[in-house]
């Protein structure tokens, strides 16, 4: 992977910090400064010739964190209680990054039609995550587009175990523990207009694990709706067990059909608008990154073994693996084998789709929260990974050592600083882009929600 990716800016553009904040001044007190135009593939665009943002842009909003050569700068105008990012969040240098909002446990953003964020909070165990969410789903309005949330508005309640989010054909789907429901949804809706309805019991069809109760659905570009069912760290690899970890299809009666089988805890799936293409990210069995494990990124294609509980991937069982009922090394040879792979316990979490908004070398690319090792966060950060512009599938990438150098800028390091060792910014968890183009993030320790933007990403006309 590569970890230097940062694009480095023109030194022109940021002559010093000192320069730099007075201009920034000059933006929030509303003095005029000529922009210049902006263009998602030209990089010197994204800023002006003095290095400040754009007037009208996201990162001119007072409190925005803005990555310069010189380190970041902030806006100033922010409220005194307005979270300080900047010491210790790090952007490439051209980006900006704002906090907008407390969500204890947020665990899935997803945007309403209209713009509303929409984020899942549950209270019940979850894998790293700090346990102590509202029970439901909570709305985040920004009317009066300041960059910050107004308020924190409780949309759906009394579910301690909610994850899924998902807005398609006029309904938010979501998550209460074992079921999926919806509860029909119209452009502004802050409150539910109608009683919710069961979609599916996934615990009629499926084995349920009770530590990987999280599910996660999307609806693909020709209509599928796709759910995933966790399966368990201690499922046996015996070829008599039922299939626990799979990815499923949700059929027009309520019941499911597997798509996908071999995950242990698929615990974010995205479908990209353009392509077809669904991928998803799986966790695999925690502590056997001396046995040949590794997280992957896949795609979700039908009939597709992803090897748990036998096989940490194609051609090659899990160290010490046998079957429980023939006592013989598993046959990993019809495993699909994963173009993406992360080091055990680095945990890619949130899976998201940059549509072309963003300049080289970010546009296009899917977006990863991954993180990090429980307790010590390592590996916490979000990375960028290529895709191919013709299919939408992934381009191989991969943190472990010895990959070909030549897929290197295929995993580009985007934002850290969660790994600080002070273990006190909480944990990237979810991820989403707003249809306005910024990147929204969620973490599952400390609830804080960032959102990130280029530089001449200019608001809305209002």
């Amino acid at each position: 992977m590569n970890t230097g990716a940062r694009p480095a800016a023109r030194a022109a553009l940021v002559p010093c910090a000192a320069a730099i904040t007075s201009v920034l001044t000059a933006c929030s007190e509303g003095r005029p400064i000529a922009p210049l135009p902006y263009d998602a593939g030209n990089w010197d665009a994204l800023v002006q010739a003095d290095g400040a943002p754009l007037p009208g842009s996201f990162c001119s909003l007072p409190g925005s964190v803005i990555s310069t050569q010189q380190g970041n700068v902030v806006v100033p105008g922010a409220t005194a209680a307005t979270p300080d990012l900047a010491p210790w969040l790090e952007v490439p240098v051209g980006f900006c990054a704002h906090y907008f909002a407390t969500v204890k446990t947020a665990r899935q953003l997803k945007f309403a039609p209209g713009g509303d964020l929409f984020v899942a909070s549950p209270s019940r165990s979850t894998t790293g995550g700090a346990n102590n969410g509202i029970n439901g789903v909570v709305v985040l309005p920004d009317d009066d587009h300041d960059g910050v949330a107004d308020s924190n508005l409780v949309f759906l309640d009394g579910m301690t175990a909610v994850q899924g989010l998902m807005f398609a054909d006029g309904f938010l789907y979501y998550q209460d523990s074992t079921t999926i429901r919806r509860v029909a949804f119209q452009q502004g809706d802050r409150t539910p207009s109608a009683s919710s309805e069961m979609v599916t019991p996934m615990d009629q069809y499926w084995p349920q694990d009770l530590l990987h109760w999280p599910k996660v659905f999307d609806k693909a570009q020709d209509g599928t709706i796709y759910i995933s069912n966790g399966g368990s760290q201690g499922d046996l690899c015996d070829s008599a067990s039922a299939v626990r970890g799979a990815v499923v299809v949700l059929n027009s009666d309520g019941s499911t059909t597997e798509v996908a089988k071999g995950f242990r805890n698929p615990i974010a799936l995205r479908c990209e608008a353009n392509h077809n293409v669904c991928l998803i990210a799986e966790l695999a069995l925690d502590y056997s990154g001396s046995a040949a494990g590794r997280e992957k990124i896949v795609p979700l294609r039908p009939g597709d073994d992803w090897g748990y509980p036998c096989c940490a991937t194609k051609d090659t069982p899990y160290v010490g693996a046998s079957y429980m009922d023939t006592h013989t090394i598993p046959d990993c040879s019809q495993v699909a084998p994963e173009e993406v792979s992360f080091i055990i316990g680095h945990t890619p979490f949130g899976l998201d789709f940059e549509t072309g908004r963003w300049p080289p070398p970010w546009g296009g690319r899917l977006f990863v929260t991954l993180h990090g090792v429980y307790g010590s966060w390592a590996g916490a950060r979000v990375v960028a990974i290529a895709l191919d512009p013709r299919t939408g599938l992934l381009l191989p990438a991969t943190e472990f050592p010895g990959g070909d150098p030549a897929n290197a800028d295929n995993m580009l390091e985007f934002a850290t600083g969660w790994a600080d060792g002070r273990n006190d910014h909480g944990r990237p968890a979810a991820i989403a882009f707003a249809p306005d183009g910024r990147l929204f993030l969620g973490d599952d320790q400390a609830g804080a929600v960032i959102w990130i933007a280029p530089m001449g990403l200019m608001q809305p006309a209002r």
